[in-house]
């Protein structure tokens, strides 16, 4: 199975909602979190890295609950700034 190339947006994307997860964690280790979502601290690295731009849902649902946070306000947010920059691209 080949995977499409993911577009810019999709990587900004993927490196905003990666932002979001290490602001949400705050002073919490990286285990410490991973731990409590049942995924591996490398998983949690690249995601807030940006290397994982598309993680799995449940990875996310998982993170979410162990960080506190709600899916909707995660997704509001990534749509937000989608939604910025396309107003401040010229046409």
């Amino acid at each position: 199975m080949v995977r499409v190339p993911l577009s810019p947006q999709e990587r900004q994307r993927g490196e905003r909602f990666g932002r979001l997860l290490r602001e949400a964690r705050g002073d919490r280790s990286m285990v410490e979190v991973a731990a409590a979502a049942g995924v591996s601290a490398e998983t949690l690295r690249k995601i807030e890295t940006g290397r994982a731009p598309t993680p799995a849902f449940f990875t996310v649902a998982a993170l979410a609950h162990a960080l506190r946070l709600s899916l909707d306000d995660l997704a509001a947010a990534c749509a937000q700034d989608t939604a910025d920059e396309e107003e401040a691209i010229p046409a």
